[in-house]
């Protein structure tokens, strides 16, 4: 006999089932998990697909942190296996407990659809999203897309230059740096746009550590993302959460370039 199924797939649903509050700390859980899986996991294929499929989730549970809802279908492609095989690493990641599958039905027709899927977090990470303090690594603090378009617009506005933004970690790229410093003077805010970046990079080779793309491909995609990002604003978009749509951009453009032939003959010039 089948379940009742209550939830009705919707931007509200999505927004209640989220289980973190900022992204580093669902990055922390999958770090964890990934562990998990290399020391309780015999068989390296095995290892190798749950932890492609955590990276996948992770990847697309940005806009509601914590939670996705690609179909399996969608899933397998991206991963390059059987619908079957997909459905069996989504039972293990969930006997596991890094997992949860919750039905859905569409609000059109009320018939069920794509189950939403929950990153749960770790026992010491329990949220209950209501943090006494916003950080700005949260990446849903609304930001007034009206004043990114003031700032760019409004040329007797003095520029901070990079050298000025002295607390701009090491890691992010001069050249990502001095164009995010355009238009956000935050340090904290250029970091979090450039850790949206690299945490895209997927790794290909579990075992190695090998990533799909280089630095100099990183630094390209990332700027590419930015100046679009910068446009979606510059046109007007009202942008609630701007760290998750960013992660779109870059997943989007990502998820291209990795079958464009010429872009991934790219070498590092660092």
């Amino acid at each position: 006999m089948k379940k009742l199924i209550k939830v009705i797939a919707g931007a509200e649903s999505f927004h209640n089932l989220s289980t973190f509050i900022v992204i580093e700390d669902m990055n922390k859980t999958v770090r964890i998990y990934r562990d998990i899986i290399k020391s309780s996991i015999s068989r390296s294929d095995v290892q190798t697909r749950l932890i492609a499929l955590l990276e996948v989730l992770k990847r697309h549970s940005c806009k509601q942190i914590g939670v996705s809802y690609m179909s399996k279908n969608t899933i397998a492609d991206k991963l390059e296996l059987s619908y079957k095989t997909v459905q069996r690493l989504m039972k293990k990641l969930e006997e596991l407990g890094m997992i949860r599958q919750i039905p859905m039905k569409r609000k059109s027709d009320m018939l069920q659809t794509a189950n939403a899927i929950q990153i749960i977090p770790t026992k010491n990470d329990v949220s209950d999203k209501t943090p006494p303090k916003k950080s700005e690594k949260c990446p849903t603090i609304k930001t007034n897309s009206s004043f990114l378009k003031q700032n760019i617009n409004n040329k007797r506005k003095a520029i901070v230059s990079f050298a000025q933004a002295n607390f701009i970690a090491s890691w992010v790229p001069e050249q990502f740096g001095k164009l995010a410093n355009c238009f956000y003077h935050e340090a904290n805010t250029i970091n979090e746009f450039w850790k949206v970046v690299i945490q895209n990079n997927p790794i290909i080779n579990h075992v190695e550590g090998t990533r799909a793309f280089n630095d100099n491909q990183v630094l390209s995609i990332g700027i590419r993302s930015f100046k679009e990002f910068v446009m979606k604003v510059k046109s007007g978009m009202k942008i609630k959460n701007i760290f998750g749509y960013f992660n779109g951009i870059v997943n989007k453009i990502m998820d291209k370039l990795y079958f464009d032939d010429e872009f991934m003959g790219l070498t590092n010039s660092f």
